[in-house]
């Protein structure tokens, strides 16, 4: 199955050509961080035909990705519209650039002053 695949902003997307798949044979699945995409094509039904050339492939689809670290494995989404099946991959929150915040100003010290012949002790900040 021929298929394309992106990088969009905060998600994947990954198109593949399906034509003439039946969409309920259609399945998408993720299993331990592989995505799996699975079809079916049935045979042709044609009785007493005399066939001049039978190019196109009929049998079971079937394709696997490796995801990583990096994908949003419960919020995958699919859809299957003109032959082609669209599956969109967000990134996780913890893949997702960030801005790192960055403080200034002086460091808080903190000091200890030893009592004289008091019998407090003092902090100071």
């Amino acid at each position: 199955m021929p298929m394309d695949l992106y990088r969009s902003g905060d998600h994947y997307v990954l198109h593949a050509d399906l034509p003439g798949v039946d969409p309920a044979s259609v399945d998408v699945s993720v299993d331990s961080g592989i995505l799996t995409v699975t079809a079916q094509r049935s045979e042709r039904t044609e009785h007493d035909v005399q066939w001049l050339s039978s190019e196109r492939f009929t049998g079971s689809y079937l394709r696997r990705l490796s995801l990583g670290q990096d994908i949003d494995a419960d919020h995958i989404a699919a859809t299957y519209q003109n032959g082609v099946l669209t599956v969109t991959l967000p990134v996780a929150a913890r893949a997702k650039p960030r801005r790192i915040e960055i403080s200034h100003g002086a460091r808080e010290e903190t000091k200890i002053v030893e009592p004289s012949d008091s019998s407090d002790q003092h902090t100071t900040t």
